[in-house]
């Protein structure tokens, strides 16, 4: 059978694969390989020649689906309205997570900036060392000074989420290791991993999760099982997923790549 799937004309392997693509949303090069027994370098060059004439995109290590790719992303005030209890419980949530003495990372976006209000409510911690690229979520941490010390990384503004990137924002996390990071994106997906739809704030995301010990995912139902074209990272790099609600499948694939879930 193997020895067939070999010797499939290039055409129709690429046909089969655009059907995946359509399909599923997500397609991984190394899946493809030993799918259809050819070379990852011959896969990559089969999705060359489909995104040139199909609406998919090339991302790390595999292809998305255009339409999820390309879409417009909200100002923070209008994505503040969205789901806004849901985001609260994941706040609460996230936030019970960290202890006195802890030094977190905390991401720009809504979710995360649920965790931030969860976090200054919480008066029973005390020495929190919070770094952030978020000005909104610098500003709303400002009640818990002197118990929390609020590092903002620097950077560029971007307007649309109030949020610092390159250049210079990810500099100080270089020079930086905290204990635990909280990071939000427009996707989390289990085998894809969690995405982002802007590449700016996308490459200040991963720094923050290279400079943590431990990494938190915070995604309200609408992520779940979306893709993005910036990858923050794979699912593996998370400690654990913090959202509303799985149905089973997902729920399944999930704890099958070894995070941990936390249902608020």
């Amino acid at each position: 059978m193997a020895r067939d799937i070999e010797q499939l004309p290039s055409a129709l392997r690429r046909e089969r694969i655009l059907a995946r693509v359509t399909d599923t949303g997500f397609v991984r090069v190394a899946d493809l390989s030993r799918e259809f027994g050819v070379s990852e370098v011959t896969v990559r060059s089969d999705l060359d020649a489909i995104e040139r004439e199909n609406p998919i995109d090339r991302v790390h290590g595999g292809a998305v689906l255009r339409g999820g790719a390309a879409r417009r992303e909200e100002p923070f005030e209008l994505a503040l309205t969205t789901s806004a209890e849901e985001k609260r419980r994941i706040g609460v949530a996230a936030a019970a997570l960290v202890q006195s003495g802890d030094s977190i990372a905390l991401d720009v976006g809504t979710t995360p900036a649920a965790v931030a209000a969860a976090l200054v409510e919480r008066d029973d911690l005390d020495e929190v060392v919070v770094v952030t690229n978020s000005l909104t979520t610098a500003l709303a941490l400002e009640p818990a000074i002197p118990r929390f010390t609020v590092v903002v990384t620097g950077g560029t503004l971007r307007p649309l989420q109030h949020s610092l990137v390159a250049p210079f924002a990810t500099k100080v996390l270089d020079d930086l290791h905290v204990d635990l990071a909280f990071l939000g994106g427009t996707g989390v997906h289990p085998e894809a991993g969690a995405t982002n739809v802007n590449l700016a704030e996308t490459e200040v995301k991963r720094a923050m999760l290279l400079a943590a010990d431990r990494a938190v995912f915070v995604a309200d139902a609408s992520k779940i099982g979306r893709i993005d074209l910036g990858r923050i990272g794979a699912i593996a790099e998370f400690d654990t997923l913090v959202t509303t609600g799985l149905d089973e499948r997902m729920r399944a694939a999930f704890l099958e790549s070894g995070v941990q879930l936390v249902i608020a």
